[in-house]
């Protein structure tokens, strides 16, 4: 069979047949009376082992090494070749989020596109400044899309990074919600707490609906966080969570805070108390963790806090009973 046909019925082009020729790969093994090449049916099927080869990545080098050398086993290369591919998936998939974080900005022209490339780029940055000055950046002018700022909170271990970026998510609204509740399904710990905190910036009734679903997370600094969101917000669900924190000195102040914010319900107020005396009543609760109670309770009104105080007055420790009857001397006086 004549070069053309070859090239006709395999799909391989005349050009590279005579390149795998001039590398040895294949060579045609007859000649017609006129010279021209002569493929015989072996050569086909050679050709098409090639075809198939170079299919799987490999190189024409590696195709010859398989064909001809007995004691390649192609095993360690195609490990080889999965690493490869694996890599290349990945840089594709890099470049194909980066287009459509481009393309979601809405660029006006070509300095648009340029602007938000700089800005993704920056996000990426080893130094910590380049990443703030970043986020702080990325509202002015051509946003950057929102879960590229999203991607880059879940990951800072900057504490003043983090702040710019979780301002910056703010800046977005409900438009941020979604993408960091994707951040609470994540395996992480560390990065469900850093979608909560991130969530607790966005002051929306979608954003509060996501804090309530990370009061049951499976970690305690999860849930410690959502809690003190939430107390801020005034959601009665988070005083289990926030009554512990002040027994177990997790964030205590900042717990005892929120529960004071809550209490301005008065019914709120009472569910305080009551979940109180029960912790001190049913829980093993040591001098140190009543003497927190009784502080938190300074903020609680009405007559379940008052009860529970005037117990702790006659608290065994005295400085639990110190506190307590100081505490009701302030509620006096109010």
């Amino acid at each position: 069979m004549l070069i053309g046909d070859v090239a006709r019925r395999s799909g391989v082009s005349a050009r590279m047949l005579r390149h795998y020729e001039s590398l040895g790969l294949v060579r045609p093994t007859g000649r017609t009376g006129s010279g021209y090449r002569e493929y015989s049916g072996e050569d086909i099927r050679r050709i098409f082992h090639i075809e198939s080869l170079r299919s799987l990545g490999l190189s024409l080098r590696e195709v010859g090494r398989a064909l001809d050398d007995p004691g390649f086993t192609p095993s360690a290369l195609v490990d080889d070749l999965v690493r490869r591919t694996l890599a290349r998936i990945a840089a594709e998939t890099e470049l194909l989020t980066r287009l459509r974080r481009i393309g979601a900005a809405e660029p006006a022209d070509w300095e648009d596109v340029l602007h938000v490339v700089a800005l993704l780029q920056a996000l990426a940055s080893d130094s910590a400044g380049q990443r703030q000055r970043a986020a702080l950046s990325s509202v002015d002018g051509v946003p950057v899309p929102v879960d590229a700022l999203v991607e880059a909170a879940l990951h800072e271990t900057d504490p003043n990074v983090a702040g710019a970026l979780r301002w910056a998510l703010a800046q977005s609204g409900d438009s941020a919600v979604a993408p960091l509740a994707e951040g609470l399904r994540s395996p992480k710990a560390e990065v469900r707490e850093r979608a909560v905190r991130a969530i607790a910036e966005i002051p929306t009734d979608e954003a509060t609906t996501r804090l309530r679903d990370a009061l049951t997370d499976s970690d305690v600094a999860v849930r410690r966080s959502a809690a003190l969101a939430l107390g801020s917000r005034r959601v009665p669900d988070a005083i289990p969570t926030l009554v512990d924190m002040v027994v177990e000195e997790a964030n205590d102040v900042d717990a005892a805070d929120a529960l004071g914010t809550l209490a301005g319900d008065p019914a709120v107020a009472e569910q305080i108390a009551t979940r109180i005396a029960d912790r001190l009543t049913h829980g093993a609760v040591g001098p140190p963790a009543r003497r927190r109670l009784a502080q938190a309770l300074a903020d609680i009104p009405g007559a379940t806090a008052s009860r529970v105080l005037a117990d702790l007055s006659r608290d065994e420790d005295r400085a639990v009973a110190l506190t307590a009857t100081y505490v009701l001397t302030l509620r006096d006086a109010r």
